[in-house]
C-alpha cells in the first residue's frame, strides 16, 4: 500500500479528524467537508456504528492525497481487515506490538498512542510513523517538553485529547508536530456545514502557526 499520502500529510498538514460516532449515512458529506477544508488525515474510530462500512466508503471516495482509516485499533485482525478495504491510516490509543507488526506487514501508516517515554520509544522502535501524546491536555505542554527532550529529534509527536482551537498555539510553541481533533471537531449528529466550518478554522490556525 502506498504510504506517500500519509507521510506527506504528516509534513504538510498533520491534523487528524477523529469522527467518533459517525454513521455510514453521514460519511460522504463529512469527507467532502473535511477535504475542502484541507484535512489530509481522517479516522473513524472502531467504536463507531458500523465503522468498517464507513471506512470502506472513505477509502473509495477520498482523493489520492488524503489518508483515511481507523482509530481505536486494538486488535491485529482489525488491521488486516482495514488493509483489505483500502484503509491507509491506523491510529491506536495504546502501544500494542502485534498491531504495529500487522500495520507494517500490510503497509498502513501508524499513529500510535503513548504517554510515557518508555511507550514512545517502544512504539518508534517497532516502526510507528508517529506517536500521539494521549491524553495530552491532562498532562500539558510541560510534560510534552520533558518527553521530547529524550526522544530522537526526527520522531514526530502529535497531541490528542483536549486540544482545541484556542490552545493550539501553546502546544505549537512547546514543539508539538501535529494534532488530532475529536469532540471539538465532530460529535454525533454534527452536520457537514458545521464540520467544514470548524475544520477550516483549525487548518487556518495551523497554517498561521507554521508561518509565524
Amino acid at each position: 500500500m502506498d504510504l506517500s499520502a500519509f507521510d506527506t500529510a504528516l509534513v504538510q498538514c498533520p491534523l487528524v479528524a477523529i469522527l467518533r460516532g459517525i454513521t455510514p449515512a453521514e460519511i460522504d458529506p463529512a469527507l467532502d467537508a473535511l477535504v475542502e477544508a484541507g484535512f489530509k488525515l481522517i479516522e473513524v474510530p472502531l467504536n463507531s456504528p458500523d465503522p468498517f462500512i464507513s471506512i470502506e466508503r472513505l477509502a473509495a471516495r477520498a482523493p489520492a492525497d488524503v489518508a483515511v482509516g481507523a482509530g481505536t485499533v486494538l486488535d491485529s485482525a482489525d488491521v488486516h481487515r482495514l488493509a483489505d478495504i483500502g484503509a491507509s491510516l491506523l491510529v491506536t490509543p495504546n502501544v500494542d506490538l502485534e498491531v504495529l507488526k500487522a500495520s507494517r506487514e500490510r503497509g498502513l501508516g501508524s499513529l500510535i498512542g503513548c504517554l510515557t517515554p518508555s511507550e514512545a520509544f517502544t512504539a518508534l522502535k517497532a516502526g510507528a510513523r508517529a506517536v500521539k501524546l494521549f491524553p495530552a491536555a491532562r498532562f500539558g505542554t510541560g510534560y510534552l517538553k520533558d518527553i521530547k527532550s529524550v526522544l530522537p529529534k526526527q520522531a514526530r509527536v502529535m497531541a490528542v485529547g483536549g486540544v482545541r482551537l484556542d490552545n493550539m498555539a501553546e502546544w505549537h510553541a512547546a514543539g508539538i508536530q501535529g494534532f488530532g481533533f475529536g469532540s471539538n471537531l465532530y460529535t454525533p449528529g454534527t452536520d457537514a456545514a458545521t464540520l467544514g466550518q470548524r475544520a477550516r478554522a483549525l487548518v487556518a490556525q495551523w497554517q498561521r502557526l507554521e508561518r509565524a
